[in-house]
């Protein structure tokens, strides 16, 4: 019987994740459908009820299902529960397992593909969900010497920064307007996006969460949005000189540790990136 999986977001029609994931499947002769589940909140619980009784293998998640994920699943691993949030679903016997990749997916785009290490280094982190906090989690394990975090809701930024603070001091939380974002600018070498601001068919499509005068040329940008490759913040960050990291990276390296997860083979890494470049038309 063909294995079903997916990925499980909403909306979904920026995603790429089906268009190397299958190629990396068809690759390695499994015999798998990788699908695009486009679910709304109030119908998550409903969807994981049936896939539990259907033929499924594993899927991807992404916004903004990643932190309600983890009261679905039968058990978390070590790095899902320690961020609390889900990206990665295993079904392992009858159970399903909730991982997360998106923390060591980000650290090996950051090294590999910018010959970035974050060891040491200043940053200002853009978001406070799901995947901001598997990314703060990342850099405060890589030793990070101080984290900034600014989001538009500030007390939803004072949480994650609450809880940052227990294994790591050096955390503040910022709102996400000029005024606040003057001073942290002023000193990182690194600015991650990891919001859906500039995103493809999202809410801000066009927009970018710094404005291009106050980024800094002396360090490198990472929008983890991949869709468009250019996004408003990347473009704003080039004319300014700075260096820049889009989405496509993380966005193959997490799904390369899911794959691994979900099929216990290597992933080829190679057909991955092609399909995925591919896709966006790169």
């Amino acid at each position: 019987m063909v294995k079903q999986m997916g990925i499980i977001g909403y909306p979904l029609s920026h995603s790429i994740s089906p268009d190397f994931q299958q190629a990396a499947l068809d690759y390695c002769a499994i015999d798998a459908n990788f699908h695009s589940w486009e679910i709304q909140p109030d119908d998550l619980e409903s969807f994981f009820q049936n896939i539990r009784t259907s033929n499924f293998s594993g899927a991807s998640v992404t916004i903004p299902h990643k932190e309600k994920c983890v009261e679905l699943v039968d058990k978390l691993s070590p790095s899902a529960n320690l961020v609390g949030a889900v990206n990665c679903i295993v079904k392992t016997g009858n159970k399903l397992v909730g991982h997360n990749t998106d923390g060591t997916g980000f650290i090996r785009a950051l090294k590999a593909k910018a010959n970035f290490n974050p060891k040491g280094k200043k940053v200002l982190l853009i978001g406070a969900g799901g995947a901001s906090k598997a990314i703060a989690h990342a850099l405060i394990k890589s030793e990070i010497a101080e984290l900034t975090i600014a989001n538009r809701t500030l007390d939803r930024g004072d949480r994650l920064a609450r809880q940052l603070k227990l294994i790591m001091p050096n955390v503040d939380a910022i709102d996400l307007n000029r005024k606040a974002l003057l001073k942290p600018l002023g000193n990182v070498q690194l600015i991650v996006n990891s919001t859906s601001i500039g995103m493809k068919n999202g809410p801000d499509p066009l927009a970018s969460p710094i404005p291009e005068d106050l980024i800094p040329s002396n360090v490198l940008v990472n929008d983890i949005v991949y869709n468009p490759p250019d996004t408003p913040l990347i473009t704003a960050a080039r004319k300014n000189n700075a260096c820049t990291l889009g989405g496509l990276d993380m966005l193959v390296y997490q799904g390369i540790e899911a794959f691994e997860l979900w099929t216990n083979k290597d992933a080829p890494e190679t057909i991955m990136y092609a399909a995925a470049e591919k896709a966006l038309g790169i």
